[in-house]
């Protein structure tokens, strides 16, 4: 915690990213919020070991959000669904990019939102640039 004057300035909190992350969906357009219709934002601090150890990662720092859930294009074929998409944000990481860049935490969260379901949904980077440049 750090004071400015008598007021303590705190570390945004995961209820503050989740807010911040569910107000830039809500910011994007409708026909690319409609390609993940029902997605459940879940921040944590960090990835869990699992997700560490499939995608390699030298340090939990290295990853700033995933998208969790049925492959695009795929439906469960009849079976019943086990899981709900997801989009991970770290939030331990994006504080740490936050801070090494300067760059407005909500677009950074913005930004991550936009490149997981633009990974998730096969979008080329630079129809996720023209998203981001959207909004």
């Amino acid at each position: 915690m750090t004071m400015t004057g008598t007021t303590p300035i705190l570390a945004p909190s995961l209820d503050d990213i989740e807010a911040m992350a569910r107000q830039a969906f809500a910011e994007l357009p409708a026909t690319f919020r409609d390609l993940v219709e029902g997605v459940v934002f879940v921040v944590t601090d960090f990835p869990d070991e699992d997700v560490v150890r499939e995608m390699a990662l030298e340090s939990p720092f290295d990853i700033l959000g995933l998208y969790s859930g049925l492959p695009f294009g795929h439906d469960a074929g009849g079976a019943v669904m086990q899981d709900v998409d997801r989009i991970f944000l770290y939030r331990r990481p994006i504080l740490d990019y936050w801070c090494e860049t300067e760059e407005a935490l909500e677009d950074i969260v913005r930004h991550v939102l936009v490149h997981e379901i633009g990974h998730h949904v096969g979008l080329s980077d630079d129809d996720m640039e023209a998203i981001e440049a959207a909004t």
